[in-house]
């Protein structure tokens, strides 16, 4: 059985950081592409952040690019969503993906994933 878990998420104020974690068990092979969405309250999922395993190329939503960062280290765990600069905006569950057969296209369309995690809170006070 395929989980991912996800850590990290709490309440910070504007302009300050989190990392959050994500860490994935029975998966049989490598991912082709691992990603982080978010659902805010009233809203649609939304993309975040994505990583081509093999290449590390990394794809990121206008709305996050230059604040937030996604990587792995040399192991299948974890992967890492590093955010600075937070905003009362990025309020939000942030979920975790993986894709084993993500194509470039579908990096950022929440169709392209085959498992997901429960989510972890972000909370950012004004």
């Amino acid at each position: 059985q395929v989980q991912l878990v996800e850590s990290g998420g709490g309440l910070v104020q504007a302009g300050g950081s989190l990392r959050l974690s994500c860490t994935t068990s029975g998966l049989t092979g490598s991912p082709r592409y691992m990603a982080w969405f978010r659902r805010a309250p009233g809203k649609e999922r939304e993309f975040v952040a994505a990583l081509n395993w093999g290449s590390r190329a990394t794809y990121y939503a206008d709305s996050v690019k230059g604040r937030f960062t996604i990587s792995r280290d040399h192991t299948r765990n974890p992967v890492f969503l590093q955010m600075n600069n937070l905003k009362p905006e990025d309020t939000a569950v942030y979920l975790c993906a993986a894709g084993l057969t993500t194509i470039l296209s579908m990096a950022s369309n929440s169709r392209g994933y085959n498992y997901w995690g429960q989510g972890t809170q972000v909370t950012v006070s004004s």
